[in-house]
């Protein structure tokens, strides 16, 4: 008697942040993530303040290496629970995918869809090339790449969820409103007030540009489900998340810079970012 073995459908979409995660684990979109396991596990933490500029940010990233592919989340600095990198060396991507920090989760599988769908053509990316240069000049040719890919006219408004100056910046040249929103709160560069509950701006706004750091948060899926349900742009930038977001262009998500590690604050030369979806 022969045996039928269920071989996996291999996809490249999914319908939600969730239903990704269970198609990993379901072996949907590669190899089985029990197998595969993490080698190393390490945080990155940067502060800057751009030349010019009148204030600065602080950084930090968990990432997950998984073979020749880098995963990483974006976290509040000094809120990553000691030991959670040592927790990470070792343990298979199935196991991380449980893991009761959300960042955690969100690296591992940023890791595993980078191995199994590495950016470029094959996975419909569209390489940018960034020049070399100082941070504030790396920082507006990706923010023009970003910005590149909302279609709409002079007058509408954005709706920004991670404030980037160099972003507004862009908007502001190509003669678009935005609504800056962080949970930060504070100002802009230009002296406007940051509000902090995105969701609260999202009926006054033609489009929504928001940060990858939203999956980390917890506040990427109401994003999402409220583009998918209204028709809206919903485009993503994204260090955190790189590998994820593209895998949800369809199903709410518009358009995606991603920029996997290593990110362009961290180095002088050229370097590139991969868009996928629409744009002007």
């Amino acid at each position: 008697m022969s045996t039928i073995t269920h071989v996996p459908r291999i996809r490249s979409t999914a319908s939600s942040y969730d239903d990704l995660v269970a198609g990993v684990l379901r072996g949907e979109f590669g190899p089985d993530p029990s197998a595969e396991r993490v080698s190393v596990a390490f945080t990155t933490r940067q502060a800057v303040r751009h030349e010019g500029r009148s204030g600065g940010y602080r950084n930090e990233v968990l990432s997950l290496r998984l073979g020749e592919a880098v995963g990483s989340c974006a976290v509040e600095p000094g809120t990553l629970a000691d030991g959670a990198v040592e927790e990470c060396v070792g343990a298979d991507i199935a196991q991380l995918l449980g893991h009761p920090s959300l960042s955690v989760r969100v690296a591992a599988l940023d890791a595993y869809l980078m191995r199994a769908w590495p950016h470029g053509p094959g996975s419909g990316a569209r390489p940018l090339a960034l020049p070399a240069g100082s941070s504030l000049e790396k920082s507006r040719a990706r923010a023009r790449g970003v910005v590149e890919l909302i279609d709409a006219e002079p007058g509408a408004t954005v709706l920004v969820v991670g404030v980037v100056n160099s972003l507004l910046e862009a908007l502001r040249a190509r003669g678009l409103a935005y609504v800056p929103c962080d949970l930060k709160g504070g100002t802009t560069e230009w002296g406007e007030p940051v509000r902090t509950d995105a969701l609260a701006e999202l009926e006054g706004c033609d489009v929504v540009l928001a940060s990858g750091m939203t999956l980390g948060n917890g506040s990427f899926e109401p994003l999402r489900e409220h583009a998918r349900r209204h028709g809206r742009q919903l485009v993503m930038f994204a260090q955190t998340g790189s590998a994820v977001l593209p895998r949800l262009i369809g199903s709410g998500v518009s358009a995606v810079c991603a920029e996997p590690y290593p990110f362009f604050w961290l180095d002088g030369g050229p370097g590139t970012v991969h868009r996928y979806g629409a744009g002007r």
